[in-house]
């Protein structure tokens, strides 16, 4: 009874050993999330292949949905030459959760500069949640899709 007991704890340890993700796996998803930032608020997306897959599926918080690095940077970048030219957004938290081993979520607030659309509506004092999957691939963290939404005050 005794070995079995002793069996069961070591699986039950080295199961979670398992799924538990290094310092350097959490380290790398939020160097992730502060590219992304840094690239939004550059405008320019210049850094985005290094850090996407090519399937990248943006969904930004008006209802759009870009597939494909390719047509996602098309996207982003006219938008940020256009109507968000020069709107930045800051980290104001963020919370990391690996699904599995190659999989992290992160979900993070961010404040966005006033903006408006070009449907004429302003935007200010906003904050957005943005959730980013992020998977490993080859080895390498890469982003495989943001989703965008504003965070509605209270009414």
């Amino acid at each position: 009874m005794m070995k079995q007991t002793f069996f069961l704890l070591f699986a039950g340890f080295l199961s979670l050993l398992s799924f538990s993700q290094s310092p350097v796996d959490s380290q790398m998803i939020k160097k992730i999330v502060n590219a992304f930032q840094e690239d939004f608020n550059e405008g320019s997306f210049k850094n985005a292949e290094g850090y996407t897959s090519t399937g990248w599926i943006h969904i930004n918080p008006l209802g759009g949905i870009d597939k494909g690095r390719d047509n996602v940077l098309k996207v982003v970048r006219s938008v940020h030459q256009g109507f968000l030219k020069g709107v930045t957004m800051k980290i104001e938290s963020m919370n990391i959760r690996f699904i599995t081993p190659d999989v992290a979520v992160a979900d993070v607030i961010h404040k966005i500069d006033n903006y408006t659309t070009p449907d004429g509506i302003q935007h200010n004092n906003e904050r957005h949640i943005k959730t980013y999957i992020i998977v490993k691939e080859k080895g390498k963290w890469l982003l495989t899709q943001d989703n965008n939404t504003i965070i509605q005050p209270f009414q």
